[in-house]
């Protein structure tokens, strides 16, 4: 706290009153304490320290505290003196400041309800944290750090580190197919923030972006953070569907997709249709942003390979994130770029991205390079799969043919279906939230002017196998209505 400044500004806007310095700095102590800028709990400037930093003398501000304390404001005590737990009183609504607000791409953005919760059943999205190795990780960290030199305290190469690019460019060739190598990948702070960079560095403001409909919020904000008009594209049995108009009239820049879980139906793209898109984006002069968010949970049948390796250059921005695999607080996820985009990019990134968290990247190079990776995700998928058997299990119990499971093949959640004539998945999820229950509602992911969709998003990734019935048992109640 700045007493100076505080008593300052006080004094100019009450000046007509003429105050001596004693009942001055009183009645600036007191309304700062009635107005909650000295909140409760607040340990006030010793007097000695106080009077010297005003230039005031001591008595002075003897007084003053003196003069709170019998009114109640401040408490004396053995430390010294400390605001006590009155209510402010509330604060003068300020006028509105004209043309005061956020720009317009910032506007007309999905609302988000609030932060994921792991304490909240079927929150999509989240992984078991407490199923996570923590132990190793900070065995992991701990190494890092110590193996730090005090030049690696400095700026980084905003690419990223180079031994965890190298090890994230080994992972993808050997498990996802992806063609790259370590120039390509770049690091960021997860896919948020490689959506923004794909969004800024190779669109440009009005041009056209695709995304999936329904579709991934953040994508929508990325690219209308950038400026890009966005469009929704239809999404059937075999992913992203655009059609001949599509291609013709809306001719895109950018085309969004998450081919191997799409999100939030989780239908996984058919081979044909993803080499079907490759040709059109080739055709268009458009890049391909392939959001590989949770590939590595595959449940049934064989994997498929990224778009990135499909076709030889294939234009393609391959994105991924350790927030699933791991845990969303890691903030590390990743880009990798075709190779002639890489040289490009890198310049931009030098002047607009200052590279930070050595040791953490460091660490996760070494648990990429150890093996403990896949020996994670091999529990993991294995763990998973358990509780998507057990929701798919009890949905079938306590909702059967009122409504369609749909996505469960891969990734951590599933979507079910609802009539469309039927309740609203709005009311559902505002119903389910009342008994301690999160699940998302489709709806809420649909592109604007695209089709409706009613239907519910369940995250199991955290819930026990034991708890999935009960659980199961509570929802459907309030699917359909009963007591």
């Amino acid at each position: 706290m700045d007493y100076s400044l505080l008593l300052d500004a006080f004094g100019r806007d009450h000046a007509r009153h003429a105050w001596p310095r004693q009942r001055l700095l009183h009645e600036c102590l007191r309304a700062a304490i009635r107005d909650g800028t000295l909140a409760a709990g607040t340990r006030l400037l010793a007097t000695r320290a106080l009077a010297q930093e005003l230039g005031i003398a001591r008595n002075t501000v003897l007084y003053a505290y003196e003069q709170l304390a019998c009114e109640g404001f401040v408490i004396p005590d053995r430390r010294g003196t400390v605001v006590a737990g009155i209510a402010p009183a509330p604060r003068r609504r300020s006028a509105d400041v004209p043309q005061a607000g956020l720009a317009r791409r910032a506007q007309n953005l999905r609302t988000v309800n609030g932060t994921a919760s792991v304490a909240l059943p079927f929150t999509p999205g989240v992984p078991d944290l407490r199923a996570f190795p923590l132990a190793q990780w900070r065995r992991l960290l701990d190494r890092a750090w110590r193996g730090l030199s005090f030049d690696q305290l400095n700026y980084g190469d905003p690419a990223g580190e180079s031994a965890l690019r190298t090890a994230i460019a080994d992972y993808l060739r050997a498990s996802r197919g992806v063609v790259c190598e370590p120039g390509q990948v770049f690091i960021t702070d997860g896919t948020q923030a490689s959506l923004d960079l794909c969004a800024h560095a190779c669109a440009d403001a009005g041009d056209i972006a695709w995304i999936e409909n329904p579709g991934y919020g953040g994508a929508l904000a990325a690219f209308r953070g950038a400026g890009l008009v966005v469009e929704g594209i239809a999404v059937d049995g075999e992913g992203m569907a655009p059609s001949l108009h599509d291609w013709s009239v809306r001719r895109p820049k950018l085309i969004y997709t998450t081919p191997s879980h799409q999100y939030p139906i989780g239908v996984v793209t058919s081979a044909a249709r993803r080499l079907a898109l490759i040709d059109g984006a080739r055709a268009a002069g458009a890049l391909i942003v392939e959001d590989d968010y949770d590939s590595e949970f595959r449940h049934e049948g064989p994997p498929l390979a990224a778009m990135q390796g499909l076709v030889p250059d294939a234009p393609v921005l391959y994105c991924g994130t350790f927030s699933k695999t791991m845990f969303p607080a890691l903030r590390i996820g990743f880009v990798v770029v075709p190779a002639g985009l890489a040289p490009q990019l890198a310049v931009m990134r030098a002047q607009s991205a200052a590279a930070g968290r050595t040791a953490e990247q460091l660490a996760l190079a070494e648990f990429l390079r150890s093996g403990e990776f896949a020996l994670h995700l091999r529990r993991m998928r294995r763990l998973y799969r358990q509780r998507r058997d057990a929701l798919v299990e009890a949905l079938g119990r306590h909702v059967g043919s009122h409504a369609v499971v749909e996505g469960a093949s891969a990734g951590m959640h599933l979507a079910l279906r609802l009539p469309a004539d039927g309740i609203a998945d709005v009311e559902i999820v505002r119903r389910a939230r009342a008994q301690g229950i999160v699940v998302n509602a489709l709806s809420a992911h649909a592109v604007p002017g695209g089709a409706p969709v009613n239907g519910l998003l369940l995250g199991y990734a955290q819930v026990p196998v034991e708890r999935m019935d009960a659980l199961v048992e509570r929802l459907a109640g309030v699917m359909l209505d009963r007591p």
